[in-house]
């Protein structure tokens, strides 16, 4: 089949093909080689200039290693509004420590994308993916429970109702210093357990 005109085709594929080719440092000559089109299509194609047959394009996309979902994102017919019912919240066991998601990140949201979970941590016990630090920000918010955020060198204590919210690049730990279960809403961007 051939490509045809993008004069009313609203779907726009190329601004992602030519971003990931890019920076995986491929030309469009390799590109084109390896799908087994001209490097003329290609470039079409990426300047959505031309749509590509659905052939040609699950071929690109497979030379260039992209998920699918990721080409075709803007085109799912989703609700607005993301409903997570209690009964149906994905849970991550690490070590003691309990999270249930909240809010599911989205790649559509970029920059904008947050992930958000209840966590439930045992007393005397402690969280560990952050201590070694990681890209973004952090919110937290004590439901149940006391517990101390260990931020660098600095301990902070944290009672029901107190919030905390912390770049996250630095180490930190929270741990339940208090004698029943830790209870606590958190809301992290970029995601970093639940991608």
């Amino acid at each position: 089949m051939m490509p045809t005109q993008n004069k009313k085709n609203p779907f726009r594929f190329g601004e992602k093909l030519r971003t990931v080719r890019e920076r995986k440092g491929y030309t469009l000559k390799v590109v084109a080689q390896r799908a087994g089109v001209s490097e003329s299509l290609v470039s079409q194609i990426e300047r959505n200039k031309v749509s590509p047959a659905i052939d040609t394009l699950l071929t690109l996309a497979d030379v260039l290693d992209i998920n699918l979902e990721f080409l075709f994102e803007e085109y799912r017919r989703e609700r607005p509004v993301q409903v997570i019912r209690a009964d149906e919240r994905r849970t991550v066991e690490e070590e003691s420590a309990i999270y249930e998601e909240l809010a599911k990140p989205t790649e559509g949201d970029g920059k904008h994308s947050i992930e958000s979970y209840i966590v439930k941590l045992p007393p005397n016990n402690q969280t560990h993916r952050g201590s070694y630090g990681h890209l973004g920000r952090e919110l937290g918010f004590i439901i149940e429970g006391k517990a101390e955020l260990h931020y660098e060198s600095k301990i902070y204590e944290l009672n029901v109702g107190d919030s905390v919210s912390f770049s996250a690049s630095s180490p930190h730990v929270l741990i339940n210093i208090g004698d029943t279960t830790l209870t606590a809403l958190w809301v992290v961007t970029p995601p970093q357990r639940f991608v």
